[in-house]
């Protein structure tokens, strides 16, 4: 079974293929750091990009835009915190 930090790796190769981030590692994507703004710099197209490939991947339910929809999308750890309880697939 997978562990948490085998999953975070696996949510940032998962951002970096599913936005085409062709001079981005897994490794320049620290666990907490933002994925928005000051940090990765994503923005809502992104994130609708994110959100509509989670779903096909993992079998997720994410709601538009909403406090907890940031929350998910705040960091690689908070999304894998989420897909880790909320998977389907």
């Amino acid at each position: 079974m997978a562990t948490q930090e085998d999953l975070i790796h696996e949510i940032k190769v998962f951002i970096i293929e599913a936005l085409n981030m062709e001079d981005v590692t897994p490794e320049d994507i620290g666990d907490d750091d933002s994925l928005f703004g000051e940090g990765l710099g994503l923005d809502s197209i992104d994130s609708l990009e994110l959100g509509v490939g989670l779903q096909k991947r993992y079998g997720l339910k994410i709601s538009a835009e909403t406090e907890e929809t940031r929350k998910i999308f705040a960091s690689a750890r908070a999304l894998a915190d989420y897909v880790a309880a909320n998977r389907t697939r």
